[in-house]
């Protein structure tokens, strides 16, 4: 079914408007309340550092205890830190107060079952269908208990690095590291600080409005600037609930999700610890597709979300996968995308293989990719038209395994989007233009 309220990663928007109000938050838990422990139980709700963290966290909270639900209140912790609490607790499930990579004007509330995964989508439309029957409230005895487990988020600081490969130090290594003024700016730093490296933290001074703004992984150019200008070997960017992942080389480039998904899928396969697959989406590289070809490992492409990523992870039993953005997934290390440990698998490469990330990076050369909007009056699907798709298999005839087409109609804007990757972006542009003439040529 169609949902209302859950997007492709929980429920999201501005604060203050629909559904990101008090009013919602608190017929939301008790919604979720009644479909994921309906004879009482408990939750952890986490959140980033937003403001209307703690209207929501307030909300939330009275809504699962008047629904009989316990309720554990960590504070600001990253998005997959309360996925492994949410396990390590014991708890029927897991709540996030975040809106990820958004400015703070914006929040969200997503939750994990048990396990520390994501919810399926029937049981988010199961949710949505006891939201209309409104708030529960039961008894006085019986009312669920809050309780405040802040001591406890050390717990999750000591996880990460356990997946640092043995015997891997971080002595002498100089790294800066931009939480976003997120959730991550306490356990960042002390993560890596503790594990020897030389430390230099920026976007870790959050002020509820500073989120996201100017820094972390969506606006990494201060990053780009700092680690060549202190002389560090490595800068690593985190979003604002600390899932996604962007990593500076000792130049001050960028090396994207998909060079890192890269990095961390060889290094599995030459220790023979890669599993099924790896996979990426629609919109990953074809660069990333080639050069693990070239390494003999298999790549497979899912939908746009890192939830699809971890669905066709799990179908063909991968473990390793991730999207160009930077949510990058270690299953073999945990349940759900996080930074923290992607960057530390990263970090294990360098130190074990003594080369640095810019050489790592090289590795994967990445295609040029030649993005056209061709707008028209009315959207319509453009693999429906005989002319499009001849023009289409013609672009592929010639680029052959080389590089690729995607065709899509815009789902928000009259708009047919045109991407074509190939070696050489001259001969990739031209490409995208005969495809997106023939798209006009089908709109007029």
């Amino acid at each position: 079914m169609s949902r209302q309220f859950f997007g492709t990663d929980g429920v999201r928007g501005r604060v203050g408007e629909s559904p990101m109000t008090v009013d919602f938050a608190l017929t939301l838990a008790s919604a979720a309340a009644r479909v994921l422990a309906p004879r009482g139980g408990s939750v952890l709700i986490g959140k980033d550092t937003r403001l209307s963290g703690y209207m929501f966290e307030a909300a939330l909270e009275a809504g699962f205890v008047a629904a009989g639900v316990d309720v554990k209140l960590i504070g600001p912790l990253p998005t997959p830190g309360i996925a492994y609490m949410t396990r390590s607790f014991g708890c029927d499930f897991g709540v996030v107060i975040s809106a990820s990579h958004n400015l703070y004007e914006d929040n969200g509330i997503k939750f994990f079952d048990a396990s520390g995964g994501k919810l399926s989508d029937e049981l988010e439309s199961e949710i949505e269908r006891e939201i209309g029957s409104g708030t529960v409230t039961r008894g006085s005895r019986e009312l669920g208990r809050a309780v405040r487990v802040d001591k406890q988020r050390t717990e999750y600081q000591r996880f990460c690095a356990s997946t640092l490969a043995p015997g891997v130090s971080l002595d002498g290594l100089k790294i800066v590291l931009d939480c976003a003024n997120g959730a991550a700016y306490k356990v960042g730093p002390r993560l890596f600080a503790d594990l020897g490296a030389e430390l230099i933290p920026v976007g870790c001074s959050p002020n509820g409005r500073n989120i996201n703004d100017g820094c972390g992984s969506t606006a990494p150019q201060l990053l780009q600037l700092t680690v060549p200008g202190v002389r560090a070997q490595v800068g690593i960017a985190l979003d604002g609930d600390g899932d996604r992942l962007v990593m500076i080389d000792h130049l001050g480039r960028i090396v994207d999700g998909d060079q890192l998904i890269y990095i961390i899928a060889r290094a599995r396969h030459a220790a023979g610890e890669l599993s099924g697959p790896v996979v990426g989406t629609q919109m990953s590289n074809l660069g990333l597709e080639v050069a693990l070809r070239e390494c003999g490992i298999e790549f497979l492409r899912a939908r746009v979300g890192d939830r699809y990523v971890l669905g066709l992870l799990r179908e063909h039993g991968g473990n390793i996968g991730g999207e160009t953005s930077g949510h990058i997934l270690c299953l073999d290390r945990t349940t759900t995308g996080d930074a923290l440990v992607a960057a530390l698998q990263v970090i294990g490469v360098m130190r074990q293989t003594g080369r640095c990330l810019a050489e790592l990076a090289a590795d994967m050369p990445r295609f040029p990719q030649v993005l056209l909007n061709v707008r028209v009056a009315q959207r319509f699907d453009p693999v429906t038209v005989p002319a499009v798709n001849a023009a289409v298999e013609k672009v592929e005839r010639s680029l052959g395994r080389e590089g690729r087409v995607v065709l899509r109609a815009s789902g928000t804007e009259p708009v047919i989007r045109v991407m074509v990757e190939g070696r050489e972006e001259a001969v990739t542009r031209g490409f995208a233009e005969e495809i997106a003439a023939a798209v006009r040529a089908a709109a007029a």
